[in-house]
């Protein structure tokens, strides 16, 4: 069983920063694919990024392209989520999905594809 915790959230104004963090334990974390995503009440969950087993390989939604950075530090077995240039349409619970993977090169954008959750965190941008 792998446990998912996320941090970092909060209440930030327009344009500005916060960082996102999830630890993932219970399983070689080299072999876990990574994703961020995010949700709304009355919404799907949404695509915000994700990056491979061996932070060779990301990928952003259009709508955070340039904006949000995802990386990794195995060694902490940390996931992070830089997030600049906040935007009001940014606000909704972020959660952190860790996939299993048997090679450590792809990431996953479908939410569907992740085994394990976090209980996500809140982020609310105010303009």
């Amino acid at each position: 069983q792998v446990q998912v915790v996320e941090s970092g959230g909060g209440l930030v104004q327009a344009g500005g920063s916060l960082r996102l963090s999830c630890a993932a334990s219970g399983r070689t974390f080299s072999r876990l694919a990574m994703g961020w995503f995010r949700q709304i009440p009355g919404k799907e969950r949404e695509f915000v990024a994700a990056i491979s087993g061996n932070a060779g390989s990301s990928l952003y939604a259009d709508s955070v392209k340039g904006r949000f950075t995802i990386s990794r530090v195995n060694a902490k077995t940390t996931v992070y989520l830089q997030m600049n240039s906040l935007k009001p349409e940014d606000t909704a619970v972020y959660y952190c999905g860790a996939k299993t993977i048997l090679t450590s090169g792809s990431y996953y954008p479908n939410p569907e594809s992740y085994d394990y959750w976090g209980q996500g965190t809140q982020v609310t941008v105010s303009s």
